[in-house]
């Protein structure tokens, strides 16, 4: 007798995880309770058969489940946080977690997040960890500055890390503790500054040989770090069918809300100012006229800087999305 198609729910945790299973028709088969262990999981997932519907959310530490199903046959899916309403139960618990994540793919409701291939996460860490080691270094200027301000001194250089700014750091007269602290900083803020160059000579190597890397950095204002951070967040381009679609998922179009045939809301794109504050700065970098920035300072005129911002960002990403698809850019081989 041939075997039903089996739905696998797994809520996971750091330490351990619930795992549901049901029929393709909802009817409940199994629930069990596991510690995260690779070889644990592979077992369970066995009982369900040759390649089983497995669902997760993007959630801590999800790359090692998702390795582990996928090389078990399972057909995975990974759910969005985010995008799932899970509405407001009188009862949330692990089991109740991992069903709803069951009952959403089987009714067609699952707002899914991309499963990533390991060269791409592998790219992605980098371009994430040299973001976070700027923000730590960004935080040890602000207490050197915080220190300064304390002491009353005054600083007449625009960047006071640099040669001239470094000079007084030596020569100014701070209480002990300070002087004890600044120096701490400085050193802290030297060895940030060697990380940062080890990974960005990590991710440049990783995507060296990438063609979309190379051609994007023909548009104006995207560099070597830009780039990288363009194609390891979007990954394959392939999956958007057009460059509207990757600004939709860019969160750099409005929301539309409607109910009945008269009221009907049309909001400014939420997650724009957060998910895109890259590419909107890179375009105010600009220098000399470009497309963009010409598009930038016109709908400035009109709307406003931070409207601007977002209609910037989003006439940038489709360049980025030509080049990264064809390995280069028509148009600027053309204006060439």
């Amino acid at each position: 007798m041939e075997r039903t198609q089996q739905y696998v729910g797994i809520d996971l945790h750091r330490r351990r995880s619930v795992i549901v299973r049901k029929t393709s028709t909802g009817e409940p088969i199994e629930t069990v309770q596991i510690d995260n262990d690779p070889d644990v999981l592979a077992a369970e997932l066995r009982k369900a058969g040759e390649h089983p519907k497995v669902l997760l959310e993007a959630t801590y530490g999800w790359y090692w489940a998702a390795d582990v199903l996928q090389a078990e046959g399972a057909n995975v899916h990974l759910a969005q946080p985010l995008g799932n309403n899970w509405g407001h139960r009188r009862v949330k618990n692990d089991e109740r977690d991992a069903t709803d994540l069951i009952d959403l793919l089987r009714l067609g409701r699952l707002a899914e997040a991309w499963i990533a291939p390991p060269e791409v996460r592998e790219v992605r860490e980098h371009v994430r960890y040299r973001a976070k080691l700027v923000h730590l270094r960004g935080a040890l200027k602000s207490q050197v500055h915080a220190i300064l301000a304390k002491e009353g001194v005054a600083v007449p250089m625009s960047d006071l890390f640099g040669k001239h700014g470094g000079q007084l750091l030596d020569d100014v007269a701070l209480a002990t503790a300070f002087r004890v602290r600044v120096d701490s900083l400085r050193e802290l803020i030297d060895r940030v500054d060697l990380e940062l160059a080890m990974v960005e000579e990590c991710a440049h190597g990783a995507l060296s040989d990438d063609p979309g890397y190379r051609a994007i950095q023909q548009i104006p204002g995207v560099g070597p770090v830009l780039a990288g951070v363009f194609v390891a967040e979007i990954g394959d381009v392939t999956r958007f069918r057009s460059p509207s679609h990757l600004t939709s998922w860019a969160g750099l179009t409005p929301m539309h809300r409607e109910s009945d045939s008269r009221s009907v809301a049309t909001t400014s794109p939420s997650k724009a100012r957060a998910s895109c504050a890259g590419p909107p700065s890179a375009v105010i970098r600009q220098r000399g006229h470009t497309v963009v920035q010409a598009h930038h300072r016109r709908v400035a005129e009109r709307r406003g800087s931070q409207i601007e911002r977002v209609a910037a960002a989003r006439k940038l990403l489709v360049p980025v999305y030509y080049g990264l698809r064809d390995g280069e850019i028509r148009c600027l081989a053309r204006a060439g």
